[in-house]
């Protein structure tokens, strides 16, 4: 998700092309959640290719499998299709953080076997992560259980998708949290690393009060994270996502008080704005 134009005179110069946006997106920022292939599909070798020479070799792309396979196809008789979607990242395989694997709110325990057949054959160099939505999977039962074996057993991190900030309070309103609630799954919290790299998703809310008292829990856990040994991926989202960038900037820095992060550069927007 770096080609925002709300972010125009922040993140990014008041003027400039999308082609300008991933190099000045990894200036500040040392990974994304590549929402595009989840809608276009796999991408062309020139687009990979470009993405490749945009980014510098500390960045991580975290791509998500095309809907096409997890929501149409269901992971049915997808392996051809997903085979071909990891081969077209080639050049970008020394970059690629966990491919998501983002499943349907519907998609059940019953259909776990399709996910297990993926895992079997996902190659071990890629590492992959794994974001359920159906509620059975949010009871701390036998389904859930089987999901976290599954994942335990191939080495696959669980997406954690936290929205407490985000359903804090009722949109009354605004038309634009009603929108984002609407599209947002509302499901508890389950802090899990099944695996090395755990993926949180922290989606917020327009008042930076409640963000704040929400990801405070984080801080602790992905401290814990980094000291064991583990690379957390932290993707924060806001209801229409144009405070996004600030919010992101704001939680690294509560990590960096307790870490030893390097602090994020100046967004070039306003880095630009302060020369004039």
């Amino acid at each position: 998700m770096w080609a925002n134009e709300d972010w125009r005179g922040g993140l990014y110069p008041p003027h400039g092309g999308q082609g300008e946006r991933l190099p000045d997106y990894a200036r500040v920022f040392s990974t994304v959640e590549g929402n595009t292939t989840f809608y276009s599909g796999t991408p062309r070798p020139d687009t990979v290719a470009a993405w490749a020479r945009q980014a510098p070799p500390g960045f991580r792309f975290c791509f998500k499998l095309p809907g096409g396979l997890t929501h149409e196809r269901r992971l049915a008789g997808v392996e051809a299709e997903v085979e071909d979607f990891l081969a077209a990242l080639t050049p970008l395989h020394d970059r690629l953080g966990p491919v998501m694997i983002q499943l349907p709110r519907d998609f059940g325990v019953d259909e776990l076997p399709r996910l297990e057949a993926l895992l079997a054959r996902w190659p071990a160099g890629i590492p992959a992560s794994v974001e359920v939505r159906h509620p059975e999977f949010f009871h701390k039962g036998s389904a859930e259980a089987a999901l976290n074996r599954l994942l335990i057993t191939h080495g696959i991190d669980r997406v954690m998708l936290d929205v407490r900030a985000l359903f804090a309070t009722p949109p009354r309103e605004d038309s634009r949290l009603a929108k984002a609630q609407g599209e947002k799954p509302k499901r508890p919290l389950h802090v899990i690393s099944t695996a090395q790299r755990p993926v949180v998703r922290f989606i917020g809310h327009f008042d930076d009060a409640i963000n704040q008292a929400r990801f405070t829990p984080w801080v602790e856990r992905l401290c814990l994270w980094i000291k064991q040994g583990k690379t957390p991926f932290l993707f924060v989202h806001t209801p229409d996502n144009r405070q996004a960038p600030a919010l992101a900037r704001a939680c690294h820095a509560r990590l960096a008080d307790r870490l030893a992060l390097p602090s994020l550069a100046a967004f070039p927007g306003e880095r630009q704005t302060r020369l004039f």
